[in-house]
């Protein structure tokens, strides 16, 4: 649980319009009423097609303003503008009335941003906050207690969020908001548990789950968790991981947590890339059945892999990577030391025959096909002369790239490696149509680094595929 976020007074223009379009609407019975104010025009956007989904995991449950931003405009392609509806379970009870749709309003692409305060289950089928969110397109969670949101589940509100991101919009929230947009939820209906005793005893009464309310694409399995390193949250997160396996509650044996730290939002967009707005944010793997999680007995978990997001950083949901990790254990309910940080490991490899296609457009740094994944293999074509294509991906320090690439006789093409300003590095331009090409780079600096492979076409095209082989030493 947390509590919601509060800004500054709304102005006195602000204070008119929400005078104006305030309004109680009943939820089904005397006791329940849904609040609803709206800032912005009173009409709804109309428009055929959005760009999204395109998703915010906020730490805290205040809006970040660069993520939402970026969330803006990737549904609206850059063009036009859209509807923004928040959903609370209780109201703020000092300053503005609504804070998250006042940080909203002064950002570029915003039309309106409808704040719905709903205080019973039974507002979750309530004429009005549906039709809102329907015609809405992004639906933000605020901060407060999750176990008011889930208990929406099953109601038309989950399927009305739902819709949002099936036309191309998307979803989000902070604190509260952050663990409701997991398919896995730590819904804290019996209060809240810290990392000491969810690790002490991970079937802590307290430990209470909800699932199959929202399953977002790209991002099944997994676990949200906020306030991250403020309140020393890895450790229940990896009790949450191991619950979560050993009682079956994601596919395949495996479960990731997502902790975002306080200030910072991941930005999940729509091929599955998650890009870190902020401070920091962690993605927690557990891959195997715990050694011991039982009621009443202490956790052991052997090596949880640990990937830790800083600003600008990323994460391919799409295709999870196998490399870029660090391990923590935890035996006994005692978790190893420095849980935040650590060394990632090297020489953890690729996924065995996993082959990553380039997925149009990717003829810019902006646009590269994710290969953060440590793809075994690229495949790709020239499809026009000029014809580029581009895949980011991370090198680890003292890690070696080595990559081979067979080109059809179609056409001739030359192999770049970029650093992240795109400055070449090294490069293979050997001539003739069907010729291969081939590069090694090695990463001498410190920590870890993005990096651009451009395959260009130089002469011909065609649509049979060029296949590239990578390998990571």
């Amino acid at each position: 649980m947390a509590t919601r976020s509060r800004h500054a007074a709304l102005t006195a223009a602000a204070l008119v319009l929400v005078s104006l379009t305030a309004t109680l609407t009943s939820a089904g019975s005397a006791a329940a009423a849904a609040t609803r104010i709206r800032l912005g025009s009173p009409s709804d956007v109309s428009r055929t097609s959005w760009q999204g989904p395109a998703f915010t995991m906020n730490g805290d449950g205040k809006i970040n303003s660069a993520s939402m931003t970026a969330a803006v405009d990737a549904i609206r392609g850059g063009t036009g503008s859209i509807d923004v509806v928040v959903l609370a379970g209780s109201a703020p009870t000092s300053g503005s009335a609504t804070p998250e749709c006042d940080a909203v309003m002064v950002l570029a692409g915003i039309n309106s941003c409808t704040s719905w305060t709903l205080t019973a289950a039974s507002d979750g089928n309530n004429t009005q906050v549906n039709t809102d969110i329907r015609n809405a397109e992004f639906v933000y969670f605020a901060g407060g207690d999750q176990c008011r949101y889930a208990a929406w589940k099953g109601t038309a509100l989950e399927s009305s969020v739902e819709s949002v991101v099936a036309k191309g919009g998307g979803s989000g929230g902070g604190s509260a908001g952050h663990h409701i947009n997991s398919p896995v939820v730590y819904d804290a209906c019996k209060g809240s548990v810290t990392s000491a005793e969810a690790l002490a005893n991970p079937y802590d009464s307290r430990i209470t789950f909800t699932a199959g309310m929202f399953e977002w694409p790209h991002y099944g399995g997994i676990i949200n968790d906020s306030h991250f390193t403020a309140r020393d949250r890895m450790g229940r997160t990896m009790a949450f991981v191991a619950r979560a396996i050993k009682d079956g509650r994601t596919p395949g044996g495996k479960a990731w947590g997502v902790g975002v730290e306080e200030g910072s939002s991941l930005l999940v967009g729509r091929s599955g890339r998650a890009t870190l707005y902020g401070k920091e944010a962690f993605v927690v793997l557990g891959d195997h059945q715990p050694e011991q999680a039982s009621s009443g007995k202490p956790l052991t978990f052997s090596d949880f892999k640990i990937w830790r997001l800083g600003p600008g950083q990323s994460y391919a949901f799409d295709n999870r990577p196998s490399c870029g990790y660090y391990l923590r254990s935890v035996t006994n309910g005692v978790a190893d030391p420095d849980l935040y940080s650590g060394t990632p490991q090297s020489g953890c490899g690729a996924p065995g025959g996993t082959t990553l296609t380039e997925s149009e457009p990717n003829d810019s740094r902006t646009t590269a096909s994710d290969a953060t994944g440590n793809p075994a293999s690229l495949s790709g074509s020239m499809q026009s002369a000029g014809d580029r294509d581009y895949y980011r991906l991370t090198l680890t320090s003292g890690q070696k790239l080595t990559v081979d690439c067979g080109v059809p006789t179609a056409y001739d093409a030359d192999l770049y490696l970029l650093d992240s300003a795109g400055s070449t590095l090294t490069r293979s331009a050997n001539n003739g149509a069907g010729t291969g090409e081939a590069i090694t780079f090695a990463r001498t600096a410190a920590g870890s680094g993005a990096y651009y492979l451009d395959l260009e076409a130089y002469s011909g095209s065609g649509s049979t595929p060029y296949t590239c082989t990578l390998a990571y030493t």
